[in-house]
């Protein structure tokens, strides 16, 4: 029953966020152009956010965890946001990567890209000393934050690597989540899960764009379902993977391995609206 409800209030709470947006006389500035050239909205971000958030909440076992998903869901979507509004300018579009930004700071200019990097890892950690240890050393519960912050942090990141072509980044949280889905803390994941269901139909038909905000904050709540429920091997390993897709990125294209891969392109393309 609970996951369930989290589930639905994950999902009423995404598509009303989204309407409100949408309704607003100002949403005409959240409007983009995507990979096709048509003309989509941002409000599709802060809806799931908003929802996934809310969701991973309502699903929390205990005031720490749904603590902690306010704390990685939210603030990973904020500067999300922040940066799909600032970063398209010119002004910010010249600094592209980490050591990009890196760059501009040692130039005496901080980029809203460097800001989302800064927030996200600060959300990952706050949300990884909430979530906290059973290791009984001061160490060893040390060690456990930082490699869960990191996993929440990486996963944020590597949903935003998905995020570019209509419903990837939805589908890729489906099929990381599924066995989050199951066991401990179960619900927390279907509240997540349940606001990604909700504007898929809207993803796949090119009406929203995710972007950083939504992206971010669906990645880093499925990082907090996961490290709730892992200890210390279970979170070396997921960091270790995330670091090997992550770093894998940089010398392949993720789209060009879909494309190239019958049964991920099949699933890739499944649902979304044709060319």
């Amino acid at each position: 029953m609970a996951y369930l409800r989290s589930a639905g209030v994950g999902a009423l709470v995404a598509r009303t966020v989204l309407a409100w947006i949408r309704q607003d006389p100002k949403a005409s500035a959240l409007e983009r152009t995507n990979f096709r050239g048509r003309t989509v909205t941002l409000a599709g971000g802060p809806a799931l956010a908003a929802g996934a958030t809310i969701g991973a909440v309502t699903g929390a076992r205990t005031g720490r965890l749904a603590a902690a998903a306010v704390a990685a869901g939210g603030v990973s979507g904020a500067v999300g946001f922040y940066d799909d509004l600032v970063g398209g300018r010119p002004d910010q579009k010249a600094f592209k990567g980490f050591a990009g930004h890196l760059g501009a700071l040692r130039e005496g200019k901080v980029t809203s890209g460097l800001l989302k990097i800064a927030g996200v890892g600060a959300a990952g950690l706050a949300a990884s000393a909430l979530i906290g240890s059973d290791r009984r050393s001061r160490f060893g519960r040390g060690m456990d934050v930082l490699l869960g912050a990191g996993v929440i942090a990486g996963t944020a990141n590597l949903l935003n690597l998905f995020d570019l072509r209509p419903g990837r980044a939805i589908k890729a949280a489906a099929i990381i989540g599924t066995p989050l889905a199951a066991g401990r803390n179960a619900s927390m994941t279907a509240g997540t899960l349940g606001a990604g269901a909700a504007l898929l139909s809207s993803d796949l038909d090119e009406e929203i764009m995710l972007g950083d905000a939504g992206a971010n904050s669906l990645g880093a709540l499925l990082g907090v379902a996961l490290v709730a429920r892992s200890g210390t091997s279970g979170r070396v390993a997921a960091l270790a993977a995330l670091a090997a897709l992550t770093a894998a990125s940089e010398k392949v294209s993720f789209t060009k391995v879909i494309q190239d891969t019958p049964w991920l392109r099949t699933i890739d393309e499944l649902g979304r609206r044709p060319q």
